[in-house]
């Protein structure tokens, strides 16, 4: 029994870590099926151990040049640059959309007409680069106590992506036909699990600084309520867009508080 659980949560993390990003991960177990999609609810507990593992080339990027003695900024932006890298920006570009849509339309049928819309306009420029220059200048900040910068690219990593998990769970969909809804929403139990394990991953920051750890899941958690609610109000619930920008949005504000609280 213990076995199959643990290959099925094998599986999970599979299918989660090839979903969110274009990593060439192998077969993780008998139950891993490499082109399946991940299977919500059960899967959305290992999402934020695949942000985790994903986060990890990054945070090896910043721990080497910040030995290197590169520039805080530079260092932050390496960092980003990253994290982006191994997802081809998906969440970057719901955080563009959703604020072209959110801001730019009138109407709700306009907003998510805007939203599906490749092509990035000023709100979802400007959306960008705030998020990227906030994050970067925070990690570069951060790597100023290499080990420190370490666990708050990995459990940023992990924090974003159950407000992610969260938002999806707690909010209808905006659009019935859209990815998000083909894959189904997370259960309560499931997200607790998930909670659970972030709140594991984020133990060695915790331990390394203390209430500023706190800190930074009370922002993030209010930035992905915050964001959600307007969501709700704009569109009547979440998109795929909608769930890549709450990823960068309370990535953003757990780095906030964790430099607030420090």
């Amino acid at each position: 029994m213990l076995r199959d659980e643990l290959l099925y949560r094998l599986a999970d993390l599979g299918a989660s870590l090839r979903f969110f990003s274009r990593l060439a991960v192998p077969q993780l177990g008998r139950l891993d099926d490499t082109g399946a999609l991940p299977e919500l609810p059960r899967a959305a507990a290992m999402i934020p151990l695949a942000g985790f593992l994903i986060a990890l080339p990054a945070a090896l990027v910043g721990l080497a040049s910040s030995a290197a003695g590169l520039p805080d900024l530079l260092v932050g932006l390496l960092v980003v640059a990253v994290l982006v890298a191994p997802t081809g920006a998906l969440h970057e570009d719901g955080l563009a959309d959703s604020a072209d849509g959110l801001v730019g339309g009138a109407t709700v049928d306009k907003r998510l007409l805007i939203m599906k819309d490749s092509r990035i306009g000023t709100f979802g420029g400007l959306a960008l680069i705030l998020a990227t220059l906030i994050r970067a200048s925070a990690y570069g900040a951060l790597f100023a106590h290499p080990a420190a910068g370490v666990f708050a690219v990995l459990g940023g990593g992990a924090l974003s992506r159950l407000a992610m998990t969260a938002l999806w769970a707690a909010l209808p969909n905006a659009r019935p036909d859209g990815l998000a809804a083909r894959l189904g929403q997370p259960d309560a139990r499931t997200v607790a699990i998930g909670a659970g394990l972030t709140l594991l991953l984020l133990s060695p920051l915790a331990v390394l600084t203390g209430a500023p750890t706190l800190l930074g899941i009370a922002f993030a958690g209010l930035a992905a309520l915050a964001f959600g609610a307007f969501a709700r109000e704009k569109i009547g619930g979440q998109t795929g867009d909608i769930l890549g920008a709450t990823q960068v949005l309370s990535e953003a504000a757990f780095l906030v508080g964790l430099l607030i609280g420090g």
